[in-house]
């Protein structure tokens, strides 16, 4: 091996180092992708924040690069195995490089934008139809509970009513409003 090695031009052996290296480096990210390792967990936090966390572009990251290097060293590699000079060989070796970075960019960027928090927002249970869990007291003299879907989720949710009876189990009722606390007002659908 490195009889074969020492037979090589300088220029191979950085090109062979390079395709080496940074090939072990893409192994262990990519097996440290598949089992979690690169998640970045902060708790668990309940909240509601009305902000775009998207990932965005990110062009220069530490995947990338590995990426860029990676595909750098072995298509330097194949167009000197192809015959090409030193020179052509280095522009392939970038722009195969900077290809490979620009679709990974690409591609982390249109899966951050597939997330989807999960977060309740209330406002979302205004107008929506559900059914009364819990007897909601009549005048708001006593909070019950609905099951409502909002967000595509079949959620249980406190309420009242400005009703003159109480809203019993099994009542169809409506959301009429969203107090600043987050309870339900809603009204029977008859």
């Amino acid at each position: 091996m490195m009889e074969w090695f020492s037979e090589l031009t300088s220029f191979q052996q950085v090109y062979w180092g390079i395709a080496g290296v940074f090939t072990l480096i893409f192994v262990f990210v990519l097996i440290g992708s598949f089992i979690g390792a690169d998640t970045d967990d902060i708790g668990n936090i309940d909240t509601e924040i009305d902000a775009d966390t998207g990932a965005g572009f990110q062009f220069f990251t530490f995947k990338n690069m590995v990426a860029f290097f990676t595909i750098f060293g072995w298509s330097g590699i194949a167009s000197m195995d192809a015959g090409y000079s030193n020179t052509t060989t280095l522009f392939i070796s970038i722009i195969c490089g900077l290809v490979m970075m620009t679709i990974m960019a690409t591609l982390f960027y249109y899966i951050s934008k597939l997330t989807d928090s999960g977060t309740l927002k209330m406002k979302n249970a205004l107008n929506q139809i559900g059914e009364v869990y819990l007897t909601i007291g009549a005048n708001r003299s006593k909070m019950g509970k609905v099951h409502i879907k909002v967000q595509n989720s079949l959620r249980e949710l406190e309420a009242l009513t400005d009703n003159d009876s109480d809203l019993t189990q099994g009542m169809i009722v409506k959301v009429t409003e969203v107090t600043s606390n987050g309870i339900l007002i809603v009204e029977s659908q008859k």
